[in-house]
């Protein structure tokens, strides 16, 4: 009995060959994880568990019970004869890993073929084949993640039935106590450690293999996160040069590349002197072998160098895309192809759709800056026609009765236009010259309203030379001329002020008018409010600039009391 257990467990060497082949399928990785499997797939586990038992049943010893002596099996079992093998363990993980209809299935071909060879054993032994599918899929439906120590209870659970099921169907009964006794007991042990060696192995190459995995992922992804302040700024000479050095240091390759569509950007690593003329583009990770100092890509130049010039034989180039189109590649350069092992290819094809999205995020933030730009120049350029008309209005009438006035107000229209003309294409100004602005603007505006309207300043001037968008504070002024205090007849204020306060410079325009709506001045700033003097424009077009160049902290600021005034301000 212990001779024959030995001999069996020694035969369990035919499963790890057998378990590493199968985790080279589909199907059964998805079997592994416990996923859903395709009816092609169940076909596929089937027929292979089924064969997997007929293995089992053939890797078995043929038993006497009159001679009481083990030999290698037969093809045809004679009438005394039976098998001491391990076929139940194909059933069992079928049915443990598959379910039913895998269990069952494969228990049936390993049962027909156990009944074909024959013996007195031969229909109980088929027919525990199938039983024993029914039983691994019975566990497989109520515990879905089998332990080792599960899977050595189930299968010596399986064969125990063999053994009574044998006990009750094979005749002579005297010959099947007799077997029983003499292979129960090392058939049970045996192949319940089978089990548990079987799924041992598969679960420790596929989880080996994960974590590989995950760990070039990580990588992958720390790299990108590395790369991510450099590829931002597009793919330039900088940016490709900082990329190529910190993929260096991570991934063991002799040599690392970063081309565009025309040259190589940067190159560092090993044979750096000799892979200037090398102009790849690929549109799918590839792998080349430079034969004979010579690596040919088809459509682009080769390079000619003899082995002393150039050490690195081996060549992996990745596409870098741009919304979908090739604009360089990354190109890693080994000793020997034995260097490219899968995994390393898989880290390479993670790096190039990673650096490849950066790129597109690079392009998203140019555009995204252009249209910023863009909208700011327009919100720059528009001018109040009404503002416009009414100032030339004023002008015509003055040409009649004070002509001097009428070419001081044509002097400060003129500079008032060139400073607006001016701020579409700055992105930046000072607080002088912006007081400059509201100057000229006041000069035109005071002429309309003939010594009612009093500007005050309260200017801290060493702050003057404080950056500042263009064309901000002119239209806040003109806000509160147009509708703080347009219904006054006499007395009308505005205070300009600019201090500091801690870090910051607060930028405030005060009118003395008749105030603001309470549910009016909850949506000033934010949206549009057309009326019949405005556009309503001006105070949302200032308040979304300085969101923009500024932050959300410099947004407009303002406070107001019916019939005490508005108080408008930012903080820079």
């Amino acid at each position: 009995m212990f001779e024959l257990m030995l001999t069996m467990l020694e035969r369990l060497g035919i499963i790890v060959t057998i378990a590493f082949i199968l985790t080279r399928f589909r199907f059964f990785r998805q079997m592994i994880h416990q996923e859903d499997i395709t009816w092609k797939q169940q076909v596929s586990a089937i027929i292979f568990f089924g064969f997997f038992g007929i293995i089992g049943t053939y890797s078995g010893l043929a038993y006497s019970t009159d001679s009481l002596q083990f030999d290698r099996i037969t093809y045809d079992l004679t009438q005394d004869e039976a098998l001491a093998n391990s076929r139940v363990i194909g059933v069992i993980i079928a049915g443990i890993l598959g379910g039913y209809k895998v269990g069952i299935g494969a228990g049936l071909i390993a049962g027909v073929h156990r009944f074909s060879l024959g013996g007195f054993t031969d229909l109980a032994c088929g027919l525990s084949a199938i039983i024993a599918g029914i039983i691994a899929g019975y566990f497989h439906t109520r515990n879905k993640h089998i332990t080792l120590t599960s899977a050595f209870i189930i299968c010596a659970l399986a064969e125990a039935f063999q053994m009574l099921i044998i006990l009750l169907m094979a005749r002579p009964f005297s010959q099947a106590l007799t077997l029983v006794e003499n292979i129960g007991i090392p058939m049970i042990i045996a192949n319940g450690i089978g089990s548990a060696l079987f799924l041992l192995i598969i679960r420790n190459l596929v989880g080996e293999e994960e974590k590989a995995g995950a760990l070039q992922a990580q990588k992958a992804l720390r790299l990108a996160e590395l790369t991510l302040i450099y590829l931002r700024k597009g793919l330039n000479v900088e940016s490709a040069k900082e990329t190529c050095a910190i993929i260096y240091r991570e991934v063991d390759a002799s040599a690392v590349s970063i081309t565009d569509k025309e040259k190589i950007l940067a190159h560092i690593g090993s044979a750096s002197d000799h892979h200037k003329e090398l102009l790849p583009i690929q549109t799918d990770v590839t792998r080349k072998v430079i034969q004979r100092g010579k690596l040919v890509v088809a459509g682009h130049k080769e390079i000619h160098c003899t082995v002393r010039e150039c050490p690195l034989n081996a060549v992996v180039i990745a596409p870098l895309k741009q919304r979908g189109e090739v604009i360089g590649t990354l190109k890693f350069y080994f000793k020997t192809e034995r260097e490219i092992t899968n995994v390393v290819i898989q880290l390479i094809k993670g790096l190039s759709s990673l650096l490849s999205n950066q790129l597109d995020m690079a392009e998203s933030d140019r555009a995204y800056q252009l249209a910023k730009e863009a909208e700011i120049k327009s919100l720059q350029a528009q001018i109040s026609p009404h503002f416009l008309f009414n100032t030339l209005n004023i002008i015509v009438s003055l040409i009649r009765i004070d002509q001097n006035k009428a070419r001081q107000l044509l002097i400060a229209l003129s500079h008032f236009l060139r400073q607006n003309l001016s701020g579409t294409t700055m992105k930046w100004t000072t607080l002088e010259a912006e007081l400059r602005h509201v100057r000229a603007y006041l000069s035109i505006e005071e002429a309309r309203f003939v010594d009612k309207l009093i500007v005050s300043y309260s200017i801290d001037d060493h702050l003057l030379l404080t950056k500042i968008p263009p064309l901000t504070l002119q239209p806040i002024v003109e806000n509160a001329v147009k509708h703080g205090i347009r219904e006054k007849h006499s007395d009308c204020r505005i205070l300009i002020s600019i201090k500091k306060t801690g870090k910051s410079t607060v930028v405030s325009v005060t009118d003395n008018g008749k105030g603001i709506d309470e549910i009016e001045l909850k949506k000033l700033g934010k949206r549009f409010i057309p009326s019949e003097e405005s556009t309503g424009i001006g105070l949302y077009n200032v308040n979304r600039r300085l969101v923009m160049m500024l932050g959300e902290k410099s947004r407009l600021t303002i406070e107001s009391e019916g019939g005490k005034g508005t108080k408008v301000s930012f903080t820079i």
